[in-house]
Protein backbone atom coordinates (compact mmCIF):
# COMPACT_ATOMS: atom_id res chain seq x y z
CA UNK A 1 0.00 0.00 0.00
CA UNK A 2 1.22 3.80 -0.43
CA UNK A 3 2.02 5.29 2.76
CA UNK A 4 1.27 8.76 2.55
CA UNK A 5 4.15 12.01 4.21
CA UNK A 6 4.34 12.99 7.35
CA UNK A 7 4.09 16.71 8.56
CA UNK A 8 8.08 17.09 9.38
CA UNK A 9 8.67 19.92 11.42
CA UNK A 10 6.74 23.31 11.79
CA UNK A 11 5.39 25.90 14.12
CA UNK A 12 5.51 25.57 17.85
CA UNK A 13 6.46 29.62 18.99
CA UNK A 14 6.76 32.33 17.65
CA UNK A 15 8.52 35.90 17.68
CA UNK A 16 7.31 38.62 15.86
CA UNK A 17 10.15 39.88 13.02
CA UNK A 18 9.67 41.94 10.22
CA UNK A 19 7.99 39.59 7.24
CA UNK A 20 8.97 36.74 9.13
CA UNK A 21 8.71 34.67 12.16
CA UNK A 22 11.06 32.16 14.30
CA UNK A 23 9.30 29.20 14.80
CA UNK A 24 10.24 27.18 18.22
CA UNK A 25 9.11 23.74 18.77
CA UNK A 26 7.83 23.07 21.92
CA UNK A 27 8.87 20.12 24.22
CA UNK A 28 11.76 18.89 26.13
CA UNK A 29 14.40 17.97 22.99
CA UNK A 30 13.12 20.82 20.13
CA UNK A 31 13.44 20.65 16.50
CA UNK A 32 15.71 23.09 15.10
CA UNK A 33 14.21 26.02 14.66
CA UNK A 34 12.73 27.19 10.96
CA UNK A 35 11.53 30.74 9.98
CA UNK A 36 8.21 30.86 8.65
CA UNK A 37 8.03 33.94 6.53
CA UNK A 38 4.78 35.97 6.00
CA UNK A 39 3.34 35.82 2.83
CA UNK A 40 3.17 39.57 2.04
CA UNK A 41 -0.76 40.04 0.47
CA UNK A 42 -3.93 37.90 -0.28
CA UNK A 43 -4.64 36.91 -3.83
CA UNK A 44 -6.47 39.34 -5.87
CA UNK A 45 -9.89 38.75 -7.02
CA UNK A 46 -10.57 39.88 -10.63
CA UNK A 47 -12.80 38.14 -13.94
CA UNK A 48 -11.70 34.93 -15.19
CA UNK A 49 -8.31 35.19 -12.58
CA UNK A 50 -7.42 31.68 -11.02
CA UNK A 51 -4.49 32.24 -8.99
CA UNK A 52 -2.27 29.34 -7.38
CA UNK A 53 -2.05 29.65 -3.35
CA UNK A 54 0.42 30.99 -2.30
CA UNK A 55 1.99 29.41 1.16
CA UNK A 56 4.99 30.43 3.09
CA UNK A 57 8.10 29.80 1.39
CA UNK A 58 9.17 27.32 3.97
CA UNK A 59 5.44 25.07 3.36
CA UNK A 60 4.64 22.60 0.99
CA UNK A 61 1.22 21.22 0.72
CA UNK A 62 0.15 17.79 -0.83
CA UNK A 63 -3.78 16.88 -2.15
CA UNK A 64 -4.40 13.76 -0.20
CA UNK A 65 -8.30 14.04 -2.05
CA UNK A 66 -9.97 15.88 -4.19
CA UNK A 67 -13.27 16.26 -5.51
CA UNK A 68 -12.49 14.53 -8.38
CA UNK A 69 -11.45 11.61 -6.64
CA UNK A 70 -13.19 8.55 -7.25
CA UNK A 71 -15.16 6.44 -4.02
CA UNK A 72 -14.22 3.19 -3.47
CA UNK A 73 -17.72 2.46 -3.11
CA UNK A 74 -19.87 4.61 -4.63
CA UNK A 75 -23.68 5.07 -4.59
CA UNK A 76 -26.70 6.32 -6.53
CA UNK A 77 -26.29 9.33 -4.86
CA UNK A 78 -22.72 10.32 -5.63
CA UNK A 79 -19.74 8.48 -6.92
CA UNK A 80 -16.92 11.20 -6.16
CA UNK A 81 -15.44 12.75 -3.52
CA UNK A 82 -16.79 16.55 -4.42
CA UNK A 83 -19.50 15.82 -7.00
CA UNK A 84 -23.39 14.51 -6.77
CA UNK A 85 -24.89 12.19 -9.76
CA UNK A 86 -27.30 14.88 -10.25
CA UNK A 87 -25.89 16.10 -13.77
CA UNK A 88 -24.11 13.34 -16.07
CA UNK A 89 -22.29 13.64 -19.33
CA UNK A 90 -23.19 10.58 -22.15
CA UNK A 91 -20.67 8.77 -20.44
CA UNK A 92 -22.48 8.72 -17.30
CA UNK A 93 -20.02 10.56 -15.05
CA UNK A 94 -20.71 13.24 -13.22
CA UNK A 95 -20.43 16.80 -15.18
CA UNK A 96 -17.70 18.57 -13.29
CA UNK A 97 -17.56 21.79 -15.51
CA UNK A 98 -19.65 23.57 -18.12
CA UNK A 99 -19.21 21.75 -21.46
CA UNK A 100 -20.63 23.21 -25.00
CA UNK A 101 -23.25 20.61 -25.24
CA UNK A 102 -25.04 21.78 -21.90
CA UNK A 103 -22.76 25.07 -20.87
CA UNK A 104 -25.62 26.15 -18.45
CA UNK A 105 -25.44 23.73 -15.55
CA UNK A 106 -22.95 20.70 -13.54
CA UNK A 107 -23.17 18.77 -10.66
CA UNK A 108 -23.92 19.48 -7.55
CA UNK A 109 -20.41 20.13 -5.40
CA UNK A 110 -20.53 18.35 -1.96
CA UNK A 111 -18.07 20.33 -0.71
CA UNK A 112 -16.51 18.15 2.04
CA UNK A 113 -16.00 20.19 5.35
CA UNK A 114 -14.62 20.12 8.66
CA UNK A 115 -11.56 17.31 9.00
CA UNK A 116 -11.07 14.90 11.77
CA UNK A 117 -7.67 12.88 11.94
CA UNK A 118 -7.80 9.56 13.77
CA UNK A 119 -4.89 6.92 13.86
CA UNK A 120 -6.27 3.05 14.69
CA UNK A 121 -3.71 0.92 15.70
CA UNK A 122 -6.24 -1.80 14.84
CA UNK A 123 -6.93 -0.24 11.97
CA UNK A 124 -11.02 -0.14 10.60
CA UNK A 125 -12.68 -2.05 7.85
CA UNK A 126 -14.00 -0.48 4.56
CA UNK A 127 -15.87 -1.75 1.55
CA UNK A 128 -12.80 -4.04 0.50
CA UNK A 129 -12.97 -6.87 2.89
CA UNK A 130 -9.76 -7.70 1.35
CA UNK A 131 -7.78 -4.79 1.66
CA UNK A 132 -5.81 -2.98 5.14
CA UNK A 133 -6.64 0.15 5.18
CA UNK A 134 -3.93 0.93 6.97
CA UNK A 135 -4.23 3.26 10.33
CA UNK A 136 -4.48 6.66 9.54
CA UNK A 137 -8.14 8.02 8.98
CA UNK A 138 -9.14 11.48 7.84
CA UNK A 139 -12.96 11.90 8.49
CA UNK A 140 -15.54 14.52 6.95
CA UNK A 141 -19.47 15.07 6.38
CA UNK A 142 -20.42 17.39 3.49
CA UNK A 143 -21.67 20.55 3.78
CA UNK A 144 -23.53 20.65 0.01
CA UNK A 145 -25.63 18.25 -1.58
CA UNK A 146 -28.02 18.06 -4.46
CA UNK A 147 -31.78 18.39 -2.54
CA UNK A 148 -29.32 18.40 0.84
CA UNK A 149 -28.75 15.65 0.80
CA UNK A 150 -25.42 15.20 2.63
CA UNK A 151 -22.97 11.90 3.78
CA UNK A 152 -19.94 11.48 5.37
CA UNK A 153 -16.74 10.27 3.79
CA UNK A 154 -13.33 8.51 5.22
CA UNK A 155 -9.94 9.56 3.40
CA UNK A 156 -7.95 6.34 4.09
CA UNK A 157 -4.20 8.52 3.69
CA UNK A 158 -2.32 5.18 4.21
CA UNK A 159 -4.28 3.39 0.76
CA UNK A 160 -3.91 3.20 -2.56
CA UNK A 161 -5.83 5.55 -5.34
CA UNK A 162 -8.52 2.48 -5.49
CA UNK A 163 -9.22 2.40 -1.71
CA UNK A 164 -8.64 6.29 -1.09
CA UNK A 165 -11.88 7.20 -0.10
CA UNK A 166 -14.65 5.66 1.93
CA UNK A 167 -17.76 6.16 1.25
CA UNK A 168 -19.02 5.64 5.21
CA UNK A 169 -22.77 6.46 5.61
CA UNK A 170 -25.91 8.60 3.51
CA UNK A 171 -28.30 7.51 5.75
CA UNK A 172 -29.07 7.19 9.26
CA UNK A 173 -29.76 4.43 11.56
CA UNK A 174 -33.35 4.36 10.17
CA UNK A 175 -33.23 4.60 6.90
CA UNK A 176 -33.65 8.32 6.69
CA UNK A 177 -31.04 10.38 4.16
CA UNK A 178 -28.99 12.41 6.20
CA UNK A 179 -28.99 16.08 6.12
CA UNK A 180 -25.49 18.35 4.75
CA UNK A 181 -23.11 18.33 7.31
CA UNK A 182 -20.61 21.21 8.59
CA UNK A 183 -18.78 20.46 11.53
CA UNK A 184 -17.35 17.50 13.06
CA UNK A 185 -15.39 15.89 16.15
CA UNK A 186 -14.16 12.79 17.62
CA UNK A 187 -15.89 12.22 21.17
CA UNK A 188 -13.51 9.21 22.73
CA UNK A 189 -15.52 8.23 26.10
CA UNK A 190 -18.69 7.85 23.20
CA UNK A 191 -16.47 6.09 20.65
CA UNK A 192 -18.02 8.41 18.05
CA UNK A 193 -17.69 11.01 15.70
CA UNK A 194 -19.81 13.63 15.79
CA UNK A 195 -21.15 16.03 13.33
CA UNK A 196 -23.19 19.10 12.65
CA UNK A 197 -25.70 20.28 10.45
CA UNK A 198 -25.74 23.63 10.55
CA UNK A 199 -29.11 23.91 9.87
CA UNK A 200 -31.42 24.48 13.06
CA UNK A 201 -34.33 21.65 11.18
CA UNK A 202 -31.65 19.07 10.70
CA UNK A 203 -30.09 16.64 13.29
CA UNK A 204 -27.10 16.68 15.25
CA UNK A 205 -25.49 12.95 14.35
CA UNK A 206 -23.04 10.66 16.28
CA UNK A 207 -21.83 7.71 13.69
CA UNK A 208 -19.30 5.13 14.30
CA UNK A 209 -15.92 5.54 12.12
CA UNK A 210 -15.87 2.00 10.62
CA UNK A 211 -17.62 1.00 7.23
CA UNK A 212 -20.86 0.73 7.16
CA UNK A 213 -21.06 3.30 9.89
CA UNK A 214 -23.76 3.90 11.97
CA UNK A 215 -24.74 6.81 12.47
CA UNK A 216 -27.99 8.66 14.84
CA UNK A 217 -29.65 11.21 15.88
CA UNK A 218 -28.09 12.92 19.36
CA UNK A 219 -30.51 16.22 19.44
CA UNK A 220 -32.49 15.05 22.17
CA UNK A 221 -29.73 16.10 23.99
CA UNK A 222 -27.08 18.06 21.88
CA UNK A 223 -30.10 20.18 20.69
CA UNK A 224 -30.36 21.73 17.07
CA UNK A 225 -29.41 24.66 15.73
CA UNK A 226 -27.09 26.07 13.30
CA UNK A 227 -24.17 24.01 14.95
CA UNK A 228 -20.68 24.60 13.14
CA UNK A 229 -17.65 23.80 15.33
CA UNK A 230 -17.99 20.91 18.43
CA UNK A 231 -15.05 19.95 20.74
CA UNK A 232 -15.01 18.27 23.28
CA UNK A 233 -13.21 19.20 26.76
CA UNK A 234 -11.13 17.03 29.37
CA UNK A 235 -14.24 16.23 31.42
CA UNK A 236 -16.20 14.63 28.69
CA UNK A 237 -18.42 18.34 28.12
CA UNK A 238 -18.78 18.98 24.57
CA UNK A 239 -18.80 22.99 23.56
CA UNK A 240 -20.21 24.03 20.77
CA UNK A 241 -20.36 27.10 18.29
CA UNK A 242 -23.89 28.35 16.38
CA UNK A 243 -23.28 29.95 13.28
CA UNK A 244 -26.74 31.62 12.11
CA UNK A 245 -26.71 34.89 10.41
CA UNK A 246 -28.95 37.55 12.14
CA UNK A 247 -31.44 39.71 10.39
CA UNK A 248 -30.00 43.23 9.69
CA UNK A 249 -30.24 45.74 11.80
CA UNK A 250 -32.58 48.35 9.91
CA UNK A 251 -31.08 50.67 7.15
CA UNK A 252 -28.13 48.82 7.66
CA UNK A 253 -25.94 45.87 6.34
CA UNK A 254 -24.82 45.29 9.74
CA UNK A 255 -26.12 41.89 11.09
CA UNK A 256 -27.92 41.06 14.50
CA UNK A 257 -26.14 38.92 16.67
CA UNK A 258 -27.98 35.90 16.26
CA UNK A 259 -25.98 32.85 17.52
CA UNK A 260 -24.49 31.44 21.00
CA UNK A 261 -22.11 29.34 22.63
CA UNK A 262 -23.12 25.93 24.12
CA UNK A 263 -22.01 23.33 26.46
CA UNK A 264 -23.45 19.76 26.62
CA UNK A 265 -22.81 18.22 29.59
CA UNK A 266 -23.49 14.77 29.87
CA UNK A 267 -24.95 12.75 32.37
CA UNK A 268 -21.35 10.66 32.35
CA UNK A 269 -18.90 11.44 29.94
CA UNK A 270 -19.72 9.77 26.55
CA UNK A 271 -23.34 9.80 27.19
CA UNK A 272 -25.39 11.10 24.53
CA UNK A 273 -28.52 11.09 24.94
CA UNK A 274 -28.71 12.11 28.63
CA UNK A 275 -27.24 15.20 29.79
CA UNK A 276 -28.09 19.45 29.73
CA UNK A 277 -27.48 21.49 27.13
CA UNK A 278 -26.25 25.41 28.60
CA UNK A 279 -25.75 28.73 26.95
CA UNK A 280 -22.65 30.90 27.96
CA UNK A 281 -23.99 34.18 29.22
CA UNK A 282 -21.80 36.76 29.49
CA UNK A 283 -22.34 40.59 31.83
CA UNK A 284 -21.69 43.90 31.19
CA UNK A 285 -20.34 46.27 33.30
CA UNK A 286 -23.15 46.50 35.83
CA UNK A 287 -23.31 43.31 36.21
CA UNK A 288 -26.47 42.71 33.71
CA UNK A 289 -26.51 39.74 30.95
CA UNK A 290 -25.64 41.42 27.74
CA UNK A 291 -28.56 39.79 25.60
CA UNK A 292 -30.02 39.78 22.09
CA UNK A 293 -32.16 42.70 22.89
CA UNK A 294 -29.32 44.75 24.57
CA UNK A 295 -27.19 44.27 20.90
CA UNK A 296 -30.51 45.51 18.52
CA UNK A 297 -29.53 48.73 18.42
CA UNK A 298 -26.39 49.86 15.69
CA UNK A 299 -23.35 50.04 17.94
CA UNK A 300 -25.18 49.08 21.17
CA UNK A 301 -23.20 50.05 24.25
CA UNK A 302 -22.58 46.08 25.10
CA UNK A 303 -21.68 45.16 21.44
CA UNK A 304 -19.00 48.46 21.78
CA UNK A 305 -17.71 47.31 25.03
CA UNK A 306 -17.38 43.58 24.62
CA UNK A 307 -15.42 44.57 21.31
CA UNK A 308 -13.29 47.05 23.67
CA UNK A 309 -9.13 45.93 24.04
CA UNK A 310 -8.73 45.98 27.88
CA UNK A 311 -12.38 44.89 29.44
CA UNK A 312 -13.12 41.35 31.14
CA UNK A 313 -16.72 40.63 31.27
CA UNK A 314 -17.77 37.68 33.79
CA UNK A 315 -19.39 34.80 32.58
CA UNK A 316 -21.76 32.39 33.55
CA UNK A 317 -23.68 29.26 31.64
CA UNK A 318 -27.15 28.68 31.77
CA UNK A 319 -29.21 25.34 31.30
CA UNK A 320 -31.62 25.82 28.73
CA UNK A 321 -32.14 22.09 28.56
CA UNK A 322 -32.40 18.88 30.76
CA UNK A 323 -33.32 15.53 29.66
CA UNK A 324 -34.22 14.40 32.85
CA UNK A 325 -36.78 16.83 33.04
CA UNK A 326 -37.77 17.35 29.63
CA UNK A 327 -37.30 14.66 27.95
CA UNK A 328 -35.29 13.32 24.61
CA UNK A 329 -37.20 14.74 21.73
CA UNK A 330 -35.24 16.83 19.56
CA UNK A 331 -35.33 20.53 19.99
CA UNK A 332 -33.45 23.67 18.76
CA UNK A 333 -31.46 25.28 20.57
CA UNK A 334 -31.19 28.69 19.81
CA UNK A 335 -35.10 29.65 20.56
CA UNK A 336 -33.95 28.84 24.22
CA UNK A 337 -30.74 30.43 24.63
CA UNK A 338 -32.67 33.26 23.70
CA UNK A 339 -35.19 33.09 26.01
CA UNK A 340 -32.73 32.27 28.72
CA UNK A 341 -31.12 35.29 28.02
CA UNK A 342 -27.77 33.84 26.78
CA UNK A 343 -25.59 35.83 24.51
CA UNK A 344 -25.58 36.01 20.96
CA UNK A 345 -22.38 36.65 18.79
CA UNK A 346 -22.03 37.50 14.83
CA UNK A 347 -22.00 33.81 13.88
CA UNK A 348 -18.67 32.38 16.23
CA UNK A 349 -18.56 29.37 13.76
CA UNK A 350 -15.30 27.55 15.85
CA UNK A 351 -13.82 27.34 18.46
CA UNK A 352 -10.48 25.80 20.42
CA UNK A 353 -8.50 24.82 23.78
CA UNK A 354 -5.72 25.88 24.22
CA UNK A 355 -2.83 23.48 25.02
CA UNK A 356 -0.98 23.36 28.72
CA UNK A 357 -4.06 25.03 30.05
CA UNK A 358 -5.35 22.06 31.84
CA UNK A 359 -8.43 23.02 29.25
CA UNK A 360 -9.08 26.77 31.05
CA UNK A 361 -8.71 28.75 28.16
CA UNK A 362 -11.41 28.57 25.21
CA UNK A 363 -10.41 30.22 21.82
CA UNK A 364 -13.57 31.43 20.00
CA UNK A 365 -14.24 33.63 16.56
CA UNK A 366 -16.85 35.39 15.34
CA UNK A 367 -17.10 35.10 11.26
CA UNK A 368 -19.20 38.93 11.67
CA UNK A 369 -20.84 40.30 9.21
CA UNK A 370 -18.41 40.08 5.78
CA UNK A 371 -19.16 43.33 4.49
CA UNK A 372 -17.32 46.57 3.81
CA UNK A 373 -20.21 48.48 4.56
CA UNK A 374 -21.51 47.09 7.76
CA UNK A 375 -21.72 50.46 10.38
CA UNK A 376 -20.63 47.97 12.90
CA UNK A 377 -16.87 47.07 11.33
CA UNK A 378 -14.51 49.39 13.10
CA UNK A 379 -16.07 48.54 16.84
CA UNK A 380 -18.85 46.07 17.02
CA UNK A 381 -16.88 43.15 15.27
CA UNK A 382 -18.56 43.85 12.08
CA UNK A 383 -15.33 42.29 10.62
CA UNK A 384 -15.07 39.34 12.89
CA UNK A 385 -13.48 39.02 15.94
CA UNK A 386 -11.76 36.27 18.61
CA UNK A 387 -12.54 35.60 21.90
CA UNK A 388 -10.63 34.28 25.15
CA UNK A 389 -12.87 32.63 27.28
CA UNK A 390 -11.38 31.61 30.69
CA UNK A 391 -12.34 29.27 33.77
CA UNK A 392 -10.75 27.62 36.54
CA UNK A 393 -11.91 24.65 35.01
CA UNK A 394 -13.99 23.57 32.10
CA UNK A 395 -16.47 22.56 33.77
CA UNK A 396 -16.67 25.82 36.09
CA UNK A 397 -20.15 27.58 36.11
CA UNK A 398 -18.50 30.49 35.71
CA UNK A 399 -15.67 32.49 33.60
CA UNK A 400 -14.17 35.21 32.07
CA UNK A 401 -14.54 36.60 28.27
CA UNK A 402 -12.03 39.31 26.89
CA UNK A 403 -11.50 39.90 23.03
CA UNK A 404 -8.21 38.68 21.83
CA UNK A 405 -8.55 40.58 18.51
CA UNK A 406 -11.00 42.61 16.98
CA UNK A 407 -10.66 42.29 13.19
CA UNK A 408 -10.29 44.11 10.54
CA UNK A 409 -10.70 44.23 6.18
CA UNK A 410 -7.56 42.18 5.77
CA UNK A 411 -8.49 40.04 8.68
CA UNK A 412 -12.12 38.83 8.45
CA UNK A 413 -14.29 36.76 8.30
CA UNK A 414 -12.64 33.69 10.60
CA UNK A 415 -13.59 30.53 10.57
CA UNK A 416 -11.59 27.13 11.58
CA UNK A 417 -9.43 27.22 13.55
CA UNK A 418 -6.31 24.91 15.12
CA UNK A 419 -3.55 25.25 17.69
CA UNK A 420 0.13 24.76 15.47
CA UNK A 421 1.86 24.80 18.96
CA UNK A 422 1.24 25.72 23.30
CA UNK A 423 0.93 29.46 21.99
CA UNK A 424 0.42 29.94 18.25
CA UNK A 425 -3.37 29.12 17.34
CA UNK A 426 -4.48 29.58 13.24
CA UNK A 427 -7.84 30.77 12.16
CA UNK A 428 -8.45 31.04 8.55
CA UNK A 429 -11.03 33.33 6.38
CA UNK A 430 -14.28 32.83 5.13
CA UNK A 431 -14.88 36.16 3.81
CA UNK A 432 -17.48 35.58 1.19
CA UNK A 433 -17.65 36.39 -2.98
CA UNK A 434 -18.79 39.96 -1.10
CA UNK A 435 -16.32 40.97 0.87
CA UNK A 436 -13.62 39.40 -1.92
CA UNK A 437 -14.65 41.81 -4.52
CA UNK A 438 -15.42 44.57 -2.06
CA UNK A 439 -11.80 44.60 -0.97
CA UNK A 440 -10.10 42.66 -4.55
CA UNK A 441 -8.96 40.08 -1.78
CA UNK A 442 -9.18 36.06 -1.39
CA UNK A 443 -8.98 34.67 1.72
CA UNK A 444 -6.27 33.36 3.83
CA UNK A 445 -4.73 31.47 7.23
CA UNK A 446 -3.41 33.54 9.78
CA UNK A 447 -1.15 32.96 12.84
CA UNK A 448 -1.79 34.51 16.33
CA UNK A 449 0.50 34.70 19.29
CA UNK A 450 -1.40 34.52 22.29
CA UNK A 451 -0.05 36.65 25.14
CA UNK A 452 0.18 39.21 22.38
CA UNK A 453 -1.30 42.98 22.76
CA UNK A 454 -3.25 42.87 19.40
CA UNK A 455 -4.61 46.25 20.66
CA UNK A 456 -1.62 47.89 19.12
CA UNK A 457 -1.90 48.49 15.29
CA UNK A 458 1.50 47.22 14.21
CA UNK A 459 1.36 43.87 16.06
CA UNK A 460 -0.87 41.71 13.61
CA UNK A 461 -1.09 38.02 12.90
CA UNK A 462 1.52 35.96 10.44
CA UNK A 463 -0.02 35.18 6.88
CA UNK A 464 1.09 31.50 6.48
CA UNK A 465 -1.92 31.02 3.22
CA UNK A 466 -3.08 33.33 0.82
CA UNK A 467 -5.46 31.15 -0.95
CA UNK A 468 -5.64 31.01 -4.60
CA UNK A 469 -8.72 30.37 -6.70
CA UNK A 470 -8.83 27.27 -8.74
CA UNK A 471 -10.28 27.22 -11.99
CA UNK A 472 -14.00 25.58 -11.25
CA UNK A 473 -14.45 27.86 -8.82
CA UNK A 474 -13.59 30.73 -11.10
CA UNK A 475 -16.05 29.63 -13.13
CA UNK A 476 -18.93 29.02 -10.54
CA UNK A 477 -18.07 32.85 -9.28
CA UNK A 478 -18.57 34.14 -13.14
CA UNK A 479 -21.83 32.37 -13.31
CA UNK A 480 -23.60 32.54 -9.99
CA UNK A 481 -22.64 28.82 -9.62
CA UNK A 482 -25.30 27.56 -12.16
CA UNK A 483 -27.78 28.15 -9.10
CA UNK A 484 -26.36 25.31 -6.74
CA UNK A 485 -22.75 26.02 -6.11
CA UNK A 486 -20.77 28.16 -4.27
CA UNK A 487 -18.41 30.56 -5.90
CA UNK A 488 -14.67 31.36 -4.52
CA UNK A 489 -12.72 28.72 -2.76
CA UNK A 490 -12.40 29.11 1.16
CA UNK A 491 -10.29 27.52 3.50
CA UNK A 492 -12.06 25.09 6.10
CA UNK A 493 -11.34 21.89 7.91
CA UNK A 494 -8.05 23.50 9.29
CA UNK A 495 -6.81 20.90 12.28
CA UNK A 496 -3.39 19.97 13.62
CA UNK A 497 -3.47 16.77 15.67
CA UNK A 498 -1.82 13.29 16.34
CA UNK A 499 -4.90 11.75 15.76
CA UNK A 500 -4.60 9.86 19.43
CA UNK A 501 -8.70 8.63 19.52
CA UNK A 502 -8.10 8.13 23.68
CA UNK A 503 -9.03 10.19 25.89
CA UNK A 504 -5.91 11.68 26.70
CA UNK A 505 -5.66 12.51 22.64
CA UNK A 506 -8.86 15.25 23.21
CA UNK A 507 -7.78 19.10 21.16
CA UNK A 508 -5.88 20.81 23.98
CA UNK A 509 -4.71 17.87 25.92
CA UNK A 510 -1.32 17.72 24.27
CA UNK A 511 1.08 19.69 23.29
CA UNK A 512 1.32 20.16 19.03
CA UNK A 513 4.38 19.05 18.09
CA UNK A 514 4.78 19.81 14.16
CA UNK A 515 8.58 18.35 14.83
CA UNK A 516 7.28 15.34 15.57
CA UNK A 517 6.37 12.39 14.07
CA UNK A 518 2.75 11.76 14.84
CA UNK A 519 1.13 15.36 14.66
CA UNK A 520 0.01 16.39 11.11
CA UNK A 521 -1.48 19.57 9.88
CA UNK A 522 -4.86 19.14 7.14
CA UNK A 523 -6.97 21.94 5.45
CA UNK A 524 -9.67 21.59 3.27
CA UNK A 525 -9.79 24.15 -0.11
CA UNK A 526 -13.69 24.04 -0.26
CA UNK A 527 -15.81 24.78 -3.22
CA UNK A 528 -14.31 24.07 -6.85
CA UNK A 529 -12.10 21.72 -7.25
CA UNK A 530 -12.63 20.56 -3.21
CA UNK A 531 -9.44 19.68 -2.41
CA UNK A 532 -8.15 18.42 0.92
CA UNK A 533 -4.38 19.40 1.56
CA UNK A 534 -1.88 18.06 4.29
CA UNK A 535 0.47 21.10 4.87
CA UNK A 536 4.23 19.93 5.59
CA UNK A 537 7.68 21.53 6.08
CA UNK A 538 9.88 21.67 3.36
CA UNK A 539 13.39 19.82 3.61
CA UNK A 540 16.73 21.94 3.24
Amino acid sequence: MVRSAKVISLLAGCALAIGAVLVVIAGASPSPSPALTNVASANTRSAGYSPASILSPELSQTAVAQGSTRLENPSALTSYYGFDNDVLNSAGQPQMVPVPSNPATEAHKTEPDKNTYLVFKQGLAGADPNYDYGTHFLFQGHEGGAAGAGYVTRINLDADAAHRVTLLATKDALGSQLATIDGSTWDPWAKRLLLTTENPGAPTYAATPDFPSTVTDVSGALGRGGYEGIQNDSEGNLWICEDIGGANKPGTKSKQPNSYIFRYVPAHPGDLLHGKLQALQVLNEGGEPITYASQEAVNSPDQLALHTYGKSFKTRWITVHDTSTEGNSPFVAGPLAKAAKATPFKRPENGVFQPGTDFGKFFFDETGDTNSESVENANAGGWGSIFELSQSSPGASTGKLKVFYNGNEAHSGFDNTTFLSRTAIAFVEDAGDTLHTQRNALDSGFVWQVGTDYSKAQNQPLRWLAEGRDAAATIDAENGGFGKNDGDNEITGAIVSNGDPGTHGVLGAQLPDLGGRSWRWFYTQQHGDNATYEVRLNRH
